[in-house]
């Protein structure tokens, strides 16, 4: 494989960007983010009932560790990319991408099968807008990470970068406020 370096000041490969594959996964990225976001809308309208003596009550403190570790992650593929080491870049970005599926799994069957909880702390319009900011953020930029990814896979780097400038901002913020919210949350 050849390398050469680019005008985003990176390595990248030399292959030409494949644009059928992109359109293919891009029709995948909006199938998935429209699964997502119905199954997200339809948690609070859905209680599955979990076998007696079974709780998932050890989930919250995962997810916050979860969404904790894809900060760290996404601050060290940051680190990589401004440090020109794409291929440690690429290996970070796709341990981000993995942490923030286990977590949205592990999320929706959370909320499937356990009654909500409620803020009782004395910071309550504070929580609130972590949390729905969070929230928001966190529906309006899954699709964009994913289609940000699907620009890096598919050689088309001018334009990941393009995204990724201000997708990454919000990725991180979403991961950040999710544990900020249950620290608040679980006081």
């Amino acid at each position: 494989m050849q390398y050469a370096v680019c005008s985003m000041q990176s390595l990248i490969t030399m292959e030409q960007p494949n644009l059928a594959l992109a359109k293919k996964l891009n029709r995948v990225a909006w199938i998935l983010s429209a699964v997502v976001l119905i199954l997200v809308a339809m948690m609070r309208r859905i209680h599955i009932e979990l076998p007696e003596g079974v709780s998932l009550d050890f989930l919250p403190p995962f997810h916050a560790a979860v969404n904790a570790l894809t900060a760290v992650v996404l601050l060290i593929a940051y680190y990589f990319i401004r440090n020109k080491q794409v291929e440690l870049h690429r290996k970070t970005i796709y341990v981000a991408v993995v942490l923030s599926v286990i977590f949205l799994l592990s999320y929706v069957t959370y909320h499937f099968t356990s009654e909500p909880t409620r803020y009782t702390g004395d910071f309550r319009a504070l929580y609130f807008i972590l949390l729905i900011s969070h929230i928001v953020l966190a529906a309006v930029i899954f699709p964009f990470i994913l289609f940000t990814f699907v620009r890096a896979y598919t050689n088309q780097f001018d334009r990941h970068k393009r995204m990724a400038r201000w997708v990454w901002p919000v990725w991180l913020y979403v991961a950040v406020t999710g544990p900020v919210c249950y620290l608040m949350l679980y006081q």
